[in-house]
């Protein structure tokens, strides 16, 4: 993720995930100046995101001060963790948007301004 965020134009990225991270794995700055941090969870592709793992990444980004929230995820959201997500601003990239954004044509899903529905592909841009 942290070199995903750095080939998108993200600076001051670092990986900061380990036991007792607070539950960042990622912090920087978005292209904008704005500070991000990123939560990832690899699950497998039958589990589902829960509403609760969402509020822990909002909680993260208040202890941390960071004005951009990202989620990343190997799987898909649930329906109330989409809702909590949209409700707070919280970039949330499931399994299709990862594969979009990894893409080196793909939309830099990371630092997207414009508010999506989780569920939904993002719109790219053009180059």
């Amino acid at each position: 993720m942290a070199e995903l965020c750095r080939r998108d134009g993200c600076t001051e990225v670092r990986r900061v995930g380990r036991t007792g991270d607070d539950g960042a794995d990622v912090r920087g700055r978005l292209p904008d100046g704005r500070t991000m941090v990123i939560q990832c969870k690899r699950y497998h592709p039958k589990r589902k995101i829960s509403n609760g793992e969402v509020r822990n990444l909002l909680g993260s980004q208040v202890h941390f001060k960071a004005e951009a929230a990202v989620f990343v995820t190997t799987t898909y959201f649930s329906g109330p963790a989409e809702r909590c997500a949209v409700q707070n601003g919280v970039v949330a990239v499931h399994r299709d948007h990862l594969g979009l954004w990894n893409q080196r044509s793909g939309a830099p899903v990371a630092h997207s301004g414009e508010r999506r529905r989780p569920g939904r592909p993002p719109t790219p841009r053009p180059a």
